[in-house]
């Protein structure tokens, strides 16, 4: 029997804060993120995930996402492992591994809609460029 898996996770939320971005040594980039997601209920606290981007995917995060933005991401669930250096236990972080990344709008600021607008449409072209 040949089983087949799928791991694609697919959310729409709200940006929590700015984009944490590291560039390492050998080139590669990485931006990490936290996404809030509306419950279903308005007295439902929202769902928080933590993502992350590399490469072009991340230099689009870094330089267009800001706290607040609202973004589409699909990606890989993964379960980051690491040991406490306090306690030395080990621990673990579900995080989605982002591939694919949508500039939904940005943060709600004093610019006019004519503006936000247009700000949108020049990031949704930039985005799908690097895709």
């Amino acid at each position: 029997m040949n089983e087949q898996y799928v791991n694609q996770v697919q959310i729409i939320g709200r940006v929590g804060q700015n984009p944490e971005t590291k560039y390492f040594e050998s080139g590669a980039v990485k931006s990490a993120i936290t996404i809030a997601v509306k419950a279903p209920y308005k007295s439902d606290n929202p769902l928080w995930f933590d993502a992350e981007c590399w490469g072009s995917i991340a230099e689009v995060c870094a330089e267009y996402v800001k706290k607040g933005s609202t973004i589409g991401i699909n990606g890989e669930l993964v379960l980051e492992q690491w040991n406490d250096k306090n306690t030395g236990e080990e621990r673990y972080k579900p995080l989605i591994r982002v591939s694919n990344l949508e500039l939904i709008n940005s943060p709600r600021n004093n610019s006019s809609s004519e503006e936000q607008a247009e700000s949108n449409n020049e990031h949704s072209q930039l985005v799908n460029a690097n895709f």
